[in-house]
């Protein structure tokens, strides 16, 4: 089945999703006006559209309501399930209302059910559409496979509402979340520093919590100081209330143990990265030999 097999003169042009294109764009050209701006139809430059499926495209692209100038969107039309492998096909236009050509990379997409519940996700490479014009709606198709189905997901959506939406969360890529209290107590400098490392770290799995050694420094009397970045890649917020923790020096050898109760409760928010200072007291830390040129924080598997 062909790209154009999918569009059919039955097809209607359902709920749209559309975001601030700086949230995918950080140096493109933005309208200043503040006018409604209606998408023209764009074809893939390598398409040969047939006329009657030029009528079916056009009388879609006329039932799309304007953008607001500086948006793109994702217009959704239905979706139609592959009898023999179970997949979504999803039928959308993507549309775009900056003033000047574009062309994207890969981006996370979600349909969502008419209560915004998540069904499925999946990354998909936008070069793949092409270049898309100033002001314009280009007709595609996304497969979702069963694979990106969300758990106990097994048939599409029935209801009107649903929508094709952007991941904006990773979108916005991975971040530093500073708690307000480090806020307060280091300089914008540091605060600075601390983006850079994190950026600069290895990217995360989807789902994926890391614990990744910042700073360590045995005090005077003893005790252990270590600052961790706790690495949240996950598109949904973690709540931590407990957490054991142990260190292992440059040796291999486990230096601290402990159990932390984190009171009021440590949120690490989704796909960002938050730094936090646990103390290991004395009674909790082996300094005989201690050697602090590298080091590990970890969660112990008991």
């Amino acid at each position: 089945m062909g790209l154009f097999d999918f569009f059919k003169k039955g097809d209607k042009v359902g709920a749209d999703s559309a975001i601030d294109s700086k949230e995918v764009l950080k140096d493109t050209k933005q309208s200043g006006d503040n006018r409604d701006v209606v998408t023209k139809l764009s074809y893939h430059p390598q398409w040969d559209v047939p006329l009657e499926q030029q009528y079916v495209f056009n009388f879609l692209a006329n039932e799309l309501q304007p953008l607001k100038p500086n948006q793109l969107s994702l217009s959704a039309i239905n979706i139609e399930e592959n009898p023999r492998t179970g997949a979504w096909n999803v039928k959308a236009f993507f549309r775009s209302s900056l003033p000047e050509a574009i062309e994207l990379g890969e981006i996370e997409l979600f349909i969502l059910d008419k209560d915004d519940k998540r069904l499925a996700s999946k990354m998909f490479n936008f070069k793949e559409l092409g270049i898309i014009p100033a002001e314009s709606a280009r007709p595609w198709v996304f497969e979702f496979d069963q694979s990106s189905f969300e758990s106990g997901v097994t048939e599409a959506p029935k209801e009107e509402g649903w929508k094709i939406a952007f991941n904006l969360i990773s979108l916005r890529g991975h971040q530093l979340d500073l708690d307000e209290t480090w806020k307060k107590q280091l300089p914008k400098d540091q605060q600075e520093a601390l983006e850079k490392i994190v950026k600069d770290l290895p990217k995360l799995g989807k789902t994926e919590v890391n614990f990744t050694g910042l700073q360590a420094k045995l005090q005077n009397d003893k005790s252990l100081h270590v600052s961790i970045f706790i690495r949240n890649g996950n598109d949904k917020a973690i709540n931590l209330e407990q957490l054991p923790l142990e260190i292992i020096d440059a040796r291999n050898k486990q230096v601290a143990k402990g159990s932390f109760k984190l009171d009021p409760i440590l949120t690490v928010q989704p796909n960002t990265t938050k730094p936090w200072t646990f103390i290991f007291p004395a009674q909790l830390v082996d300094i005989k030999g201690i050697d602090l040129s590298r080091w590990t924080a970890r969660v112990p598997q008991e």
